[in-house]
């Protein structure tokens, strides 16, 4: 990974680690980031600019915006909490409404920061 890759990773924990989502905190000793801009050709992946497995972000651009590190971030942490649940709710219930989904934009939303002042950390994990 690029010295800005690792930054931008270490921002996205400290982020994710104000909320309370889940019992253990996000751990990304062994996350990568890796960019794939060719993999984000494919049919199923065009729609995206970023995407998480187990231990692994994948994002299209070598310079990606902390909300969408953030928002891949947390897909992990979900993974490491909710390992094989995790992944099968995209496979039965699809993307749009997919509850992980709407936790991750959640956890990027309560987590930004804005030019008035920080917007709150409290915000509830949607379930």
């Amino acid at each position: 990974m690029t010295p800005e890759q690792r930054a931008a990773l270490a921002r996205a924990k400290a982020r994710l680690d104000r909320l309370d989502y889940y019992p253990k905190p996000v751990h990304i000793g062994a996350v990568r980031i890796h960019v794939v801009p060719r993999l984000f050709r494919l049919p199923w992946l065009r729609r995206f600019d970023g995407y998480a497995l187990h231990g692994t972000i994948l994002l299209r651009s070598p310079s990606p915006d902390d909300d969408l590190v953030t928002h891949e971030l947390c897909h992990v942490w979900q993974m490491q909490h909710r390992p094989v649940r995790m992944p099968l709710t995209y496979l039965v219930g699809g993307y749009e409404a997919n509850r992980y989904e709407a936790e991750a934009r959640a956890a990027v939303e309560a987590t930004r920061e804005r030019a008035a002042g920080k917007v709150s950390d409290s915000a509830p994990c949607p379930r």
